[in-house]
């Protein structure tokens, strides 16, 4: 990544931050990030100022930085980034809050998700925002807020996981799969993991009972029939996963990427809910929302031994291009951090 010392902007007297810039969309990370001083954000009434210890990087990052596929862009821009950088989560210490926000005091430690957040400062809402884990590091909790937030919704509130159902997770050994087997599991799921052969131990060790290589094998070749299945990772079709599912299953798309630059594989998630009325099976997709009561729920299933984050490697801000490189070559198994040095 091109580090300069060139202010994007200046005021006079002004505090200032170091960020990450994005100032058009690209594929390729190392063309379209840069370090820079800015002008530290300003809070409004209903704002909070965090000073960032640590974020992460996820899929959704690259999609944000790439502007694709184009259905992103009415949010983050038509032609060129609405945000300095494509940052989501944030782990890191409340430096200031606006006139209107109760419940957090400057000094508290914090995570959640915010704007812009590839920089030592950033603005949250505080509908956000929750307590940081007290057992986590700020790296460890940054890496929680997006992805353990789409596998909580996707394993408790789409998929109902329930004590003695069979569960099948397809990406078990990315970031929101790690969380999402471990999920199943604490909710009394017997579950059966798919990832690549490097990383069947890993999910092997966050509770699956039973684990498929999918480089070896056909995940859904076998006669076994789940309750739930959660389509993280997968491209298969609509109709060998509803084969797979129980009468009554409920299969839930959480991701599933192609290289078509409008829709993305979305376009599999609309046909499953299109479909879904007609067959006894309840399939369907979502978009994960963020907000400061599954962080809590996150929190509490943390503090009780139940949700850890698995971290791969922690880059710092400056290497961030290498990070979300790192993210594209496949070879995650959980999560990369970003840390922050305090000043």
């Amino acid at each position: 990544m091109r580090n300069t010392s060139e202010p994007v902007a200046a005021a006079g007297g002004a505090g200032m931050t170091t960020a990450v810039v994005q100032e058009r969309y690209g594929a390729e990370p190392e063309a379209v990030l840069r370090m820079a001083r800015l002008v530290r954000p300003e809070i409004g009434p209903d704002e909070v100022l965090v000073r960032v210890r640590a974020s992460s990087v996820d899929r959704g990052t690259w999609h944000m930085m790439a502007g694709l596929p184009y259905a992103v862009r009415p949010v983050s821009g038509l032609r060129r980034p609405k945000l300095p950088n494509p940052g989501r989560n944030i782990a890191g210490v409340v430096e200031a809050i606006g006139s209107g926000v109760t419940g957090f005091a400057p000094g508290d430690e914090v995570y959640g998700t915010a704007a812009a957040a590839f920089a030592d400062y950033a603005t949250a809402r505080p509908d956000r925002i929750a307590p940081k884990p007290a057992g986590l590091t700020f790296e460890e909790a940054a890496t929680v807020p997006v992805s353990a937030l789409t596998s909580l919704q996707a394993v408790r509130d789409k998929g109902r996981v329930r004590e003695g159902q069979e569960v099948l997770i397809t990406g078990a050994a990315g970031g929101v799969g790690t969380f999402a087997v471990q999920l199943a599991h604490a909710f009394g799921a017997r579950v059966t993991a798919v990832a690549s052969t490097p990383k069947l131990d890993a999910v092997r060790s966050l509770g699956a009972d039973h684990v498929i290589d999918y480089t070896r094998e056909d995940f859904l070749a076998a006669p076994r029939h789940y309750d739930v299945i959660i389509d993280i990772a997968g491209n298969r079709g609509l109709r060998e996963l509803r084969r797979a599912l129980t009468p009554r299953g409920r299969l839930v798309i959480t991701g599933g990427e192609t290289n078509g630059v409008w829709l993305g594989g979305t376009d599999r998630q609309l046909r499953a809910q299109l479909l879904s009325p007609f067959t006894g099976r309840h399939l369907g997709a979502f978009i994960s929302s963020e907000h400061a009561d599954g962080l809590r729920d996150l929190t509490s299933l943390i503090d009780a031994g139940m949700l850890s984050p698995v971290v791969d490697r922690v880059y710092p801000l400056t290497e961030t291009a290498a990070a979300v490189r790192h993210l594209l070559d496949g070879r995650v198994t959980g999560k990369l951090a970003l840390t922050v040095p305090a000043e």
